[in-house]
């Protein structure tokens, strides 16, 4: 199973927020903007082997590029509304990851990512993800791709433009924020 559970009623602060973390190295958590502790469980063997394929080709990609960095679906960052997000694939321009001290690469990187992905594992709430990639566009992600292989579907939101659905695609294009890559939907679709 892994779909996500909102605690509303528990709001935390940084410090109890790291404090469950650290505490409860099995589980993966987010928090929302307004303190909500979000618990999302692992992934099953099937989104777990289609999240590595999407990662390996991003990494790829960056690796031939050398234009930034790229983090897992472990890696959450610190939004600027103060939400906690862990996308399943983002990447991060070279320039604006230079800008972060030592301290805060090691940390919860304090920025939204230039690009990220939200794959779809089938116990997912659809209308959670649409409204975590909407966080994301807010916060200054400039390309994001909601997969959703249950249906063949993808969802491209971009900076200040309508959310674009496509079915069936067998490609993605990074577009002008990733130039020259493109995601191999065969085995992610499978």
């Amino acid at each position: 199973m892994n779909s996500s559970l909102t605690i509303n009623s528990l709001k935390l602060s940084d410090a109890d927020f790291e404090r469950i973390v650290r505490a409860n190295p099995e589980w993966n958590f987010e928090q929302t903007a307004a303190g909500d502790l979000v618990v999302v469980p692992p992934t099953g063997g099937t989104s777990g082997n289609k999240n590595s394929n999407l990662s390996y080709q991003l990494e790829a990609w960056n690796l031939a590029s050398d234009a930034g960095k790229t983090f897992d679906s472990n890696t959450m960052f610190v939004l600027p509304n103060n939400a906690k997000r862990m996308p399943d694939a983002s990447w991060v321009r070279q320039d604006r990851w230079d800008a972060l001290t030592p301290q805060q690469q090691d940390g919860y990187p304090p920025l939204c990512p230039d690009f990220v992905v939200e794959l779809r594992s089938p116990t997912d709430s659809f209308e959670q993800l649409q409204a975590k990639m909407q966080e994301y566009i807010k916060n200054g992600a400039r390309l994001g791709w909601l997969i959703n292989p249950q249906d063949r579907q993808v969802e491209i939101y971009r900076q200040a433009q309508p959310v674009e659905v496509l079915q069936a695609p067998s490609t993605l294009s990074g577009e002008d924020v990733l130039p020259g890559f493109v995601l191999n939907l065969q085995h992610i679709f499978a």
